[in-house]
């Protein structure tokens, strides 16, 4: 995810790193090459009586234009839904370590209910991501409880049942009553709530027809815009139809970008970082050390 402040607007025309104009540019430089061809062809185009007036392509612009604005509408949703989650996720998180210091008579250490916190977090970004959870898995749990978790389809959940075994333990020993047994189970059904709003993200992408039909239309019009142009603008053509495609096509990208917040695109979701912020601030809550941040001498600007 990009993270950075917002430069002066002439410098902002030349941010290369968070654009999509990277994957965009090989697209662009054929368009290009094509709208050249076309103005260089256009008097052999004249002979053959080959005529489209560009007031079709102005209408039909303004319709795709329409469309790809609900895509991306629909796209930022899909963004902006997942990081509530997460956000819940963080303050979840907090809520049951505050608990687990507070609620319980003779509170017993609570390193291992925040541990399997911590765990949980990563477990449902490697599941979201579909990577390897093992190596934090392995630091954050006991080596059996690890072996366990690792042997699981669906590792947070099973934290999820582990975090339930340490209330209900907790209750058994008589250090909590019935009631303060049902706060945490409100926050451990939260925790489940926020894990299946994830899941469900993560598993029901936008209809693939409408992706495939939004996607041929753009590159259709792209293409078929010098032959419209091209007796208006001579050989300003090519350039304006880069800018056009450009607009049209990086919209396109932005959506498909969006459309799956748990990547590791530019401007998905920093995860990782997430991640780190839940444990460093749940080790404070439970008094202990916390991790220092990995610091990318790269690009500062690029959370993962």
């Amino acid at each position: 995810m990009i993270i950075r402040k917002k430069e002066h607007w002439f410098l902002m025309l030349f941010i290369w790193r968070g654009s999509v104009l990277p994957r965009l540019l090989p697209r662009l430089v054929l368009l290009l090459i094509v709208a050249i061809a076309v103005v260089y062809y256009e008097p052999t185009l004249a002979r053959w009586d080959i005529h489209m007036n560009p007031a079709p392509f102005t209408l039909f612009g303004i319709a795709l234009a329409l469309f790809l604005g609900f895509r991306n509408s629909a796209s930022y949703e899909r963004f902006w839904e997942a990081r509530r989650l997460w956000g819940g996720l963080l303050n979840t998180g907090r809520s049951l370590t505050r608990q687990a210091h507070t609620l319980v008579d003779q509170p017993s250490q609570p390193a291992p209910f925040v541990n399997c916190l911590i765990a949980l977090a990563f477990s449902l970004k490697h599941q979201l991501r579909q990577t390897d959870p093992d190596p934090d898995l392995d630091r954050l749990l006991p080596a059996n409880l690890a072996s366990r978790a690792k042997a699981a389809r669906w590792k947070p959940v099973f934290l999820l049942k582990t975090l339930g075994y340490w209330v209900q333990s907790v209750k058994q020993c008589g250090n909590i009553d019935s009631i303060r047994q049902q706060s945490f189970d409100q926050q451990l059904n939260q925790l489940s709530d926020i894990i299946g709003g994830c899941e469900r993200i993560a598993s029901t992408p936008l209809p693939y027809s409408y992706s495939v039909l939004l996607h041929r239309t753009v590159y259709v019009y792209c293409f078929m815009l010098p032959f419209g142009l091209v007796e208006s603008l001579g050989w300003m053509t090519p350039i304006v139809v880069t800018f056009i495609a450009y607009t049209y096509v990086a919209l396109e990208a932005i959506a498909d970008e969006l459309e799956d917040p748990f990547g590791t695109a530019p401007n998905d979701l920093a995860l990782d970082a997430m991640c780190r912020n839940l444990e460093n601030s749940l080790l404070e809550m439970d008094e202990r050390p916390l991790n220092p941040d990995p610091e990318d001498e790269e690009d500062k600007y690029y959370l993962t």
